[in-house]
């Protein structure tokens, strides 16, 4: 994957792609970019994954050691604002992986996906530092089977819609690269 130099972080990045197209990967490059030079502990991860099975353990194991220990890693499965709000106080550049595993808990636990996007979209507001949000584009591909699958499919769009209209920058990545669909210039201090 490229090299991304150092630069500055909008306030919201939102990082689409399907499967393996390398959004987590260069999310993490983003972050560690606009940290050129800190004080180690640069960035905190919040990890929306639960390990249900080996498969998902091994993901986790291999996102950890690719980030290595500059990174403070909290993990929330279902609170993903009350995790936001929670680390706000460090003023580092966050990083949260993924939505689409998010949603997909929520969903499972019958809580208010609108609701908790909603509240997601709040603790932004004000937020002081970067954050930099890795999601799923599922609508790209065939109609779902399942009435769980479209309804999924469904959630997924309209909550990366709405992330996508509170990022200022939004990268689609398709085959490990980055594609700029939205980058709203920012006001420096």
């Amino acid at each position: 994957m490229e090299h991304i130099p150092a630069l500055s972080l909008p306030p919201v990045t939102l990082v689409l792609g399907g499967a393996r197209s390398g959004k987590s990967t260069h999310a993490e490059k983003l972050v560690a970019a606009s940290l050129f030079g800190a004080a180690p502990r640069p960035a905190v991860y919040i990890a929306t994954a639960q390990a249900g099975d080996v498969e998902m353990a091994t993901r986790i194991a291999a996102h950890l050691t690719r980030r290595g220990a500059n990174w403070t890693t909290v993990e929330e499965p279902l609170k993903l604002a009350e995790a936001l709000l929670a680390t706000a106080s460090h003023r580092q550049p966050v990083l949260v992986d993924c939505l689409t595993l998010w949603l997909s808990n929520l969903m499972l636990a019958g809580e208010d996906v609108d609701e908790a996007t909603d509240d997601v979209v709040r603790a932004l507001d004000g937020y002081p530092a970067p954050v930099v949000f890795v999601s799923n584009e599922v609508g790209l591909g065939i109609v779902p089977e399942t009435a769980l699958g479209r309804a999924f499919r469904d959630a997924q769009g309209r909550l990366n819609m709405r992330m996508a209209e509170r990022a200022d920058r939004v990268i689609l990545m398709a085959a490990g690269l980055p594609l700029t669909m939205k980058d709203r210039p920012v006001p420096r201090p």
